[in-house]
């Protein structure tokens, strides 16, 4: 198959691009930077900038699935204006993909794009699955169905789309593990607020190996790209701190601290998301990395 990758210079896009070629296939990818045209051997860079309505036309020739991730980080201070910009880098990057389509006689005929957990409402005990109503109660929850809602207007144009909910994404280079394992190292390791919130996490190359049998088998709908076992905050930081060989005896944060220093965006490390990965499950994909053990044992 030929994909075209949109946030292939990121975390996952990275992971993505290598099993991808692995399994033989061949890519095109999106870059905001034209130098970074070239950063990949063995595939092939074009050109865009959604904000100002810019793309390569030509990266879609002989494409047969896209793979979306574009998308600025939510891990960088929620100021008014950066939140603005997490809303419209995933609603414009998606638009600008479904308008370049409509233009063009093309061979596209699916889209696998990146969504989130974060539209889940925060729960101490509840378990979210896929056919769970979804509503705008805070802003990731807003960004989220905003994005998805964007993502379906690929089915105007006749092909089939599948949305992975994406969990805490565990890799070697960035993303939360990166974060976490810095105070960890010296000892201050430490859950936020109760330390009780559920933590639904997924292993990167899982997570890739994830978009790429979505793209092959075309799925449609929503799946949720989360690991199967679920752990607390307190667990999660205790089994990272025993993989690094150090203590683990600071008490969690007060949420009122967290609030504190980054104000809205404590959502991420304080709301809980006890998320099923069932459905994954029932379409017989196989975890390389099911447990938290195993993930942070590859990782570490």
């Amino acid at each position: 198959m030929k994909f075209l990758i949109s946030g292939a210079t990121g975390l996952v896009g990275k992971i993505l691009i290598e099993h991808a070629l692995k399994e033989g296939h061949e890519v095109h990818f999106l870059t905001r930077s034209k130098s970074k045209l070239g950063f990949h051997k063995g595939i092939k860079g074009f050109y865009w900038n959604p904000e100002e309505g810019l793309i390569d036309s030509e990266c879609l020739n002989g494409v047969d699935t896209i793979i979306h991730l574009a998308g600025a980080t939510v891990s960088k201070p929620w100021t008014k204006k950066y939140k603005n910009e997490i809303l419209t880098s995933r609603i414009n990057t998606t638009s600008l993909l479904v308008k370049t389509l409509e233009g063009i006689n093309h061979t596209v005929s699916s889209v696998v794009s990146a969504s989130a957990i974060g539209v889940y409402p925060s729960s101490p005990d509840k378990i979210h699955d896929e056919e769970d109503p979804v509503s705008s109660g805070s802003f990731m929850e807003q960004v989220v169905i905003d994005w998805e809602k964007a993502v379906d207007e690929f089915q105007a144009l006749n092909i089939k789309v599948s949305k992975l909910r994406i969990g805490l994404v565990l890799a070697t280079q960035g993303g939360v593990l990166a974060t976490l394992k810095i105070p960890t190292q010296f000892g201050l390791g430490a859950a936020f607020g109760t330390g009780q919130q559920w933590q639904s996490w997924i292993h990167v190359s899982d997570l890739a190996r994830l978009f790429l049998t979505a793209a092959n088998n075309e799925w449609e709908g929503v799946y949720n790209a989360v690991a199967p076992e679920v752990v607390s905050q307190t667990e999660f930081i205790r089994q990272l701190a025993q993989r690094i060989r150090r203590p683990f005896f600071m008490p969690p944060l007060p949420k009122f601290l967290i609030r504190l220093m980054v104000g809205e965006m404590s959502t991420l490390v304080l709301n809980s998301h006890f998320v099923s990965s069932e459905k994954v499950k029932k379409e017989n994909f196989t975890y390389n990395f099911p447990t938290l053990e195993k993930a942070l044992k590859d990782l570490l």
